[in-house]
């Protein structure tokens, strides 16, 4: 019994199961990494209501973020009218950080980093490169509070300048 306890012990302490080290190109990002819960949000386009989350994993040995989302909706009767899963992996690239994100009704936006506060904020641009002279999307993701990270999604018009809010929220971090 004891040798039993003694390798499990051992298997737990395994480096291989640890974490890996963010690489230097994203370790200002580590503030991203874990498990968040979104709460329950409102959906202004149906009057309804969501829930969900968000995991951000170290990914290839520390070379990138992978984000992994899940949505649930509920209609303006509480009633449960469908979700959807989102993904997002960010990366370095020629020295800038950029991010590739996909979602399960095809949408593709490729992202760049114009703005990044160690440990506390990023903000993306990016384009759906299907779309000539689409709209560009900006995301950002800012650390308010320990625990507790705000995300803001906007697009512009094609071709316009102005970001209009798509989405807003708070993440709080899974303990």
């Amino acid at each position: 019994m004891r040798a039993i306890i003694t390798g499990c012990l051992l298997l737990l302490a395994t480096p291989a199961l640890a974490q890996p080290a963010l690489k230097p190109a994203l370790a200002p990002l580590a503030f991203l990494v874990g498990d968040w819960d979104s709460g329950e949000g409102k959906v202004a386009e149906t009057g309804g209501t969501s829930k969900g989350g968000s995991v951000f994993t170290v990914e290839s040995d520390g070379a990138a973020i992978l984000r992994r989302d899940h949505t649930e909706l509920f209609g303006k009767d509480g009633k449960p009218a469908g979700g959807f899963h989102q993904t997002m992996l960010i990366y370095p690239d020629n020295g800038k950080l950029k991010a590739d994100y996909v979602d399960g009704e095809g949408h593709a936006i490729h992202y760049t980093a114009v703005e990044t506060v160690a440990g506390k904020s990023i903000t993306f641009m990016g384009m759906n490169e299907a779309q000539d002279r689409g709209p560009t999307f900006k995301l950002t993701y800012d650390m308010k509070a320990p625990g507790t990270l705000a995300v803001s999604f906007g697009m512009t018009a094609p071709g316009g300048s102005e970001f209009r809010p798509i989405a807003t929220g708070t993440l709080k971090r899974v303990p």
